[in-house]
Parts: structure tokens; sequence; C-alpha cells
């Protein structure tokens, strides 16, 4: 169990594909996506996870999170059994300096979206922010992958 503190960031190119150093596949879908909690399953590459998070903090930069890895076998028998849309998305992970930003570029009904989170020690950390990051998305709802499975990019007006 720990307190998660990350920030968020839309993607203004896919420069970062270049930088990368490893690139991940991810299937997830949430059995509970409420405002207060949310349990997901997800499956990267080849492994299974359940995750718990907790309710953000007001700015947005942190919350509760708890995970498990969990046999593949149970993991898509509970992918069958989430809300709404499973969310697909490439997962490229990009060194800056002393930090690595996750960037992840989605697929299906959130296609045309890209964005980059990196989780920092402590809330005032300081990080280099390459050219390829735009504006940050920290703490805004929407950009939560629990609320992109009930409203899709593509249904953005």
């Amino acid at each position: 169990m720990q307190i998660e503190i990350e920030r968020k960031f839309l993607v203004k190119d896919t420069s970062f594909k270049n930088k990368s150093f490893k690139c991940l596949s991810i299937k997830q879908g949430f059995l509970n996506s409420n405002k207060n909690r949310v349990v997901r399953i997800r499956i990267v590459d080849d492994k299974g996870f359940i995750t718990i998070k907790g309710k953000s903090s007001k700015n947005g930069l942190s919350r509760f999170e708890w995970e498990k890895k969990i046999p593949m076998k149970e993991a898509k028998k509970l992918l069958k059994l989430c809300e709404k849309e499973v969310i697909k998305k490439s997962r490229y992970l990009v060194k800056v300096e002393n930090h690595t930003f996750e960037v992840d570029i989605f697929k299906g009904g959130n296609k045309g979206l890209i964005i980059a989170e990196i989780e920092l020690s402590h809330e005032k950390e300081s990080f280099s922010k390459p050219d390829w990051l735009g504006k940050e998305v920290t703490g805004e709802a929407k950009y939560y992958n629990s609320e992109l499975s009930k409203v899709p990019f593509k249904n953005w007006a």
C-alpha cells in the first residue's frame, strides 16, 4: 500500500517514441469506478493485476493505491465483468533525466488521446519537461482512465 503522487499532461506529438526504452500493451477495465474508490483489472502484456485506488486529494496530485499481481486466467475472467468500455492503450516508457514518463497512446473509443504521467516522490518535486509535453491535466477527472471508460474521448464535444 502506498500513496501515489503523479502529474498528468497532454502530449503534443509522438517524438517521444524515439526516446522510449520500452513499449507495453495494456487492457484495463473497472469493476468499480465511483468517486471515492476505483477497483481496476489490468493486463499488461502477459501479466494480470488488480488495483484499488482511493479518492484523489483536492489538488489531484495524490491518492491511495494498492496493487497485486493476479494469475492471467483470473485477470481475463474479471475483465469480462468490468463496467462499460475496456481501455486499450500502448504505454511508452521514456526516461527524462531522473524520472520516467509513462506515455499512453489510447486506442478504440479513446483513439486520438495521448497522455503522459510522471510519478513523483513528493508533491513539490521538480522535474524536467520535455518539448513533447503539453498542457497539464492533473486533477481533471475526465482524463482519469475510469472516466475514459464511461465517456470515451470520441464522445467529447
